[in-house]
């Protein structure tokens, strides 16, 4: 089933678009924190995103260029604002579609229909991101965000912070983790991995996530 993220504070219209979507076959998911977004789209990872203009605390432009620094899942714009400008502003930001309202759910289901066709037709931009507690890993460039710092990975980072958020709550084992990095049964050496983990623990502290990753003694590491 594909998850849709509606970003839109009318909560009426919102449970009108779920209700109207979910006939289809497609999952349809509020936005609760409009302070929030972007922690919210990272939670969901949804497959599209249907986004208003007009929005508490920041509009949905501002939400657009943030969702497109970390993926390129399709967004269709939903506002009553008709101009030339916003859709012009709107294609600039990263937006694939825009629906005016009031609207027809036949034309936006057709949209919709026509985007994820399109976009996943052979199961492309599928899982591109991996969220644990407002820490967003993007699987496309190897980047971390939190709290709107993005911080560039080595290639050994990533693998680690990737098996880890996607172990969330498990010890994964020393033994596991050099596997992964080095790909083989001949292990270099676990002093090795000990740098590695400790310069990702630098980067990490340097944009506020201090004890982001827990050391289980003779065990391995973990993310909680």
């Amino acid at each position: 089933m594909y998850k849709i993220l509606i970003i839109e504070d009318d909560r009426s219209l919102c449970n009108h678009i779920k209700e109207g979507i979910s006939k289809w076959n497609f999952e349809g998911i509020g936005v609760q924190n409009f302070e929030e977004i972007l922690q919210e789209f990272a939670k969901h990872n949804p497959h599209l995103v249907i986004m208003d203009i007009n929005l508490p605390y920041f509009d949905g432009f501002y939400w657009c260029k943030k969702i497109r620094d970390l993926s390129n899942v399709p967004i269709i714009f939903l506002s009553s604002r008709d101009s030339n400008m916003d859709i012009v502003m709107a294609v600039n930001m990263g937006g694939d579609d825009y629906v005016t309202k009031p609207f027809s759910m036949d034309i936006l289901l057709a949209k919709i229909q026509a985007l994820i066709r399109r976009t996943y037709a052979y199961g492309q931009n599928d899982g591109q991101i991996i969220e644990c507690n407002g820490t967003i890993l993007n699987i496309n460039d190897g980047t971390l965000t939190y709290n709107g710092e993005k911080i560039e990975l080595t290639k050994n980072e990533f693998k680690i912070l990737q098996l880890l958020m996607r172990n969330k709550g498990k010890i994964v084992s020393r033994d596991k983790i050099m596997r992964v990095l080095w790909e083989s049964e001949f292990f270099i050496s676990e002093n090795t991995l000990t740098v590695n983990v400790n310069r990702l623990r630098s980067k990490l502290e340097d944009i506020g996530l201090k004890d982001f990753i827990l050391t289980k003694k003779s065990q391995g590491y973990m993310i909680l």
